[in-house]
């Protein structure tokens, strides 16, 4: 139950997060449309492959060791052929920018390590209060 509101947290934030970067690249740029299909593309990808890598591990860990290090290996090697394929596809097609597709990569990343860092900063600042 706990791992699946974190894991449903972190995609919230994900999709939060890639709206604005897509209201930004709106807003900013003369030609969006190509940033923002880049955009949208990479990050539904990566949140698709977090689900995936979710589902890989509750149901690894239930195997037994000899198992689960082959069913998680061949999970990892598809995520990766699914990410190899998406970027292909964004550096031939010309209506898709591929920057921002990478970029759509990592929003996962950013959420997580942002978050880390705000909790940081937070408990510093909650210890630091309490002196």
């Amino acid at each position: 139950m706990f791992q699946d509101k974190v894991i449903s947290g972190i995609i919230k934030k994900a999709i939060a997060l890639s709206l604005i970067i897509i209201g930004i690249l709106a807003i900013f740029l003369k030609e969006p449309k190509p940033y923002i299909l880049g955009m949208i593309f990479g990050s539904s990808i990566n949140i698709l492959s977090f689900i995936l890598m979710g589902k890989t591990t509750k149901k690894a860990v239930l195997m037994k060791p000899s198992k689960a290090y082959s069913y998680t290996l061949g999970n990892y090697f598809i995520r990766y052929a699914i990410y190899f394929v998406v970027l292909f596809v964004a550096a031939k097609a010309n209506y898709i920018n591929f920057l921002t597709t990478v970029l759509g990569f990592f929003i996962i990343k950013i959420v997580i390590l942002s978050s880390a860092i705000y909790e940081s900063i937070k408990e510093a600042i909650k210890q630091k209060e309490s002196r």
